[in-house]
């Protein structure tokens, strides 16, 4: 897996165990909430689970938005796609932006469609 460039702000960086970065995310109960109803904030051993679980079963990625890790995004092997962004840098469409290459990936993993996840945005590869 290589890092894939969106546009000329974004850029998807293959995972790589980085805790400092991402836990933090995922201890903000409103991301908590977004992603998966939860009302309790990922422990790192969850954090772990949950990223082994998504790079071994698909491929995942980190989404850097201007040299910042901002969240993930992630191509399961049963066509769902996810994408997180951490609160401080939701409503910039960063995610959205990230949804057409999630498209192309698909097609270039044979997928006829995709699933969503957390994003109400994706219905079909077209």
């Amino acid at each position: 897996m290589k890092e894939r460039a969106i546009d000329n702000e974004i850029k998807l960086i293959p995972y790589y165990r980085n805790d400092e970065v991402s836990l933090p995310w995922y201890q903000d109960l409103d991301v908590c909430k977004q992603v998966d109803n939860r009302d309790e904030p990922y422990t790192l051993e969850l954090l772990h689970c949950m990223y082994d679980f998504l790079s071994t079963h698909g491929d995942c990625f980190y989404i850097e938005y201007k040299g910042v890790l901002v969240g993930d995004v992630s191509l399961r092997d049963n066509a769902e796609v996810a994408i997180v962004i951490c609160k401080e840098y939701q409503n910039r469409h960063i995610g959205r932006r990230c949804v057409p290459d999630m498209l192309t990936l698909a097609r270039e993993k044979g997928m006829k469609t995709v699933k969503q996840m957390s994003i109400p945005l994706i219905s079909k590869v077209r």
